[in-house]
């Protein structure tokens, strides 16, 4: 089974890594910064169009392009190469994906294609196949 979409949006830059901490009766408490939470949100509510009628159950690629509004000297298409970082941009994805019902558990992602451009269509491309 594969699947494919495109999200038309401006990408949330907020990462999974910026969760934060407090202590409470001398115990460390995590919670999720306003920000965050609304990244999550917004992800949440575009995945929500694409769930698969059923959830992977084997070995995943998947395959994201994040496409960020074109800024001062870059082109339509040109790599990005500035933060956010890949990997903590698809850490939340992926929990946003497995919260939605993509799957039962982000650990099936066995193999993983990640890039960042400019574009003058900002969104998030995705492909889920199995492998």
């Amino acid at each position: 089974m594969t699947i494919e979409f495109f999200m038309p949006m401006v990408p949330p830059t907020t990462t999974h890594q910026q969760k934060q901490v407090t202590v409470r009766n001398g115990k460390p408490v995590f919670y999720e910064p306003e920000d965050l939470k609304a990244a999550r949100s917004k992800l949440v509510a575009h995945l929500g169009k694409h769930v698969p009628v059923e959830k992977y159950t084997k070995a995943i690629r998947l395959m994201t392009k994040w496409c960020f509004p074109v800024t001062g000297k870059h082109g339509n298409g040109e790599y990005k190469y500035t933060k956010p970082d890949t990997d903590n941009l698809q850490k939340l994805l992926k929990d946003c994906m497995t919260t939605s019902g993509y799957w039962e558990d982000d650990a099936l992602v066995a193999s993983e294609i990640v890039e960042k451009f400019w574009a003058d269509v900002p969104g998030i491309y995705i492909r889920i196949e199995e492998i």
